[in-house]
């Protein structure tokens, strides 16, 4: 069986990004024979991820990384359309990234990378930090607590992306193994 890819792109969310890299390095370790997981990092989720300070669980896990350097490079968008890989997965999705691809803004590099992949018929898996209307609290990278309220503007574009074709909406990071085993289990 050949080695498929998937693209896995980080944003700049701080809320679920701790559970996301470890359910990837898991689903890495476990699939590694079927799947190669390349990493493409927003310029927010590059300081998200040193901040948190795991971008050396990430550098250590994973053979082939990038970071945005603009909307088309690295060439991610036109990778996908070219079919390099079976799917994207955007996880975990800011509310800003969430809100571009739902109004089609393609000005970052995963924005810009998940737009061109759904008209290619290329499927989008996205993780929203912002899903469902409510107060949560999230850890920061010191430990300290921060109560975040998600709006109803935040999860009508979440709600907008999950009627779009070929596009799943995650609820958490442990669904993300649920994708991986319907295409490579």
């Amino acid at each position: 069986m050949a080695i498929k890819k998937i693209a896995w792109g980080i944003t700049g969310a701080g809320d679920k990004i701790e559970e996301t890299v470890d359910a990837m390095l898991d689903i890495n370790n476990d699939f590694k024979e079927h799947v190669e997981i390349e990493v493409f990092i927003s310029k927010a989720g590059d300081q998200v991820i040193k901040y948190y300070e795991i971008s050396h669980e990430i550098e250590n896990n994973f053979d082939k990384i990038w970071v945005e350097i603009n909307a088309n490079s690295p060439f991610l968008a036109g990778n996908i359309q070219l079919g390099k890989y079976e799917f994207m997965l955007v996880a975990p999705g800011t509310s800003n990234t969430v809100a571009k691809i739902a109004l089609r803004m393609g000005d970052t590099l995963i924005a810009n990378a998940a737009i061109m992949g759904q008209k290619a018929n290329i499927p989008l898996y996205i993780l929203p930090a912002d899903i469902e209307e409510r107060t949560i609290t999230t850890k920061l990278p010191n430990g300290k607590d921060l109560k975040l309220t998600i709006r109803k503007e935040d999860v009508e574009h979440a709600q907008k992306l999950a009627m779009m074709d070929n596009t799943y909406v995650l609820k958490t990071p442990n669904e993300i193994r649920n994708v991986f085993e319907e295409y490579f289990g």
